[in-house]
């Protein structure tokens, strides 16, 4: 059994985010860009490690920023969460897990731990925007109650293709806190199944 560690970004993380990024997508966000999330006290970062990388991060030196390579068997960050608290409204704009980790409940234990504090911070809804091709990550959003809202056309730059925007409310009904506990056991089985330990998620 591996141990998986779900905990708040921290400056010293930074490095190993820019990696993950940089797997996940091209470069997203640079440096500075997450510096400015972590000092706002609007943004909500998460991040999952292994056992095996957080021992290999403490004996590293933070910088030089290394990009990595997906091959890397002891990737330092497997998975990363953003959210943005807007009104009442958490904007999640990040859910990432690193290519050699995908399919195996992390981007599940993510999208539970920002809703999680989504809630815990007094919001009522959340939103988000997806690829309209990308269907492993509509059945996710799906499986934790996201319906569409609308479309945005031709909003990813690169390829043309249209965003969809998800919704998903109630966030601090009696109803959201039960679903919260029934997804908290299926995101534990679920890693349970693919040899995780998960340290970290806490009560829901």
């Amino acid at each position: 059994m591996n141990f998986l560690d779900l905990q708040s970004l921290t400056p010293e993380l930074l490095p190993a985010t820019l990696v993950l990024d940089q797997l996940c997508f091209g470069g997203l966000w640079t440096l500075e860009g997450y510096r400015r999330e972590l000092e706002s006290p609007n943004s909500e970062l998460l991040v999952l490690q292994t056992s095996q990388a957080h021992q290999t991060l403490e004996k590293q030196p933070i910088e030089p920023i290394e990009l990595g390579s997906k091959d890397d068997p002891a990737a330092p960050l497997v998975g990363l969460g953003c959210f943005w608290a807007i009104v009442d409204e958490a904007h999640i704009t990040i859910v990432a897990v690193h290519p050699n980790y995908q399919a195996q409940g992390l981007g599940q234990t993510l999208l539970y731990a920002l809703l999680k504090k989504a809630r815990q911070r007094g919001l009522d809804r959340a939103t988000l925007e997806v690829r309209a091709s990308n269907q492993p990550a509509l059945l996710l959003y799906e499986k934790f109650g996201f319906q569409e809202a609308g479309r945005r056309r031709r909003y990813y730059e690169e390829t043309g293709e249209d965003a969809l925007i998800l919704w998903r409310g109630g966030l601090q009904s009696p109803e959201f806190g039960q679903a919260l506990i029934d997804w908290q056991a299926q995101v534990q089985a679920r890693l349970h199944q693919a040899g995780w330990h998960l340290r970290g998620l806490g009560n829901p």
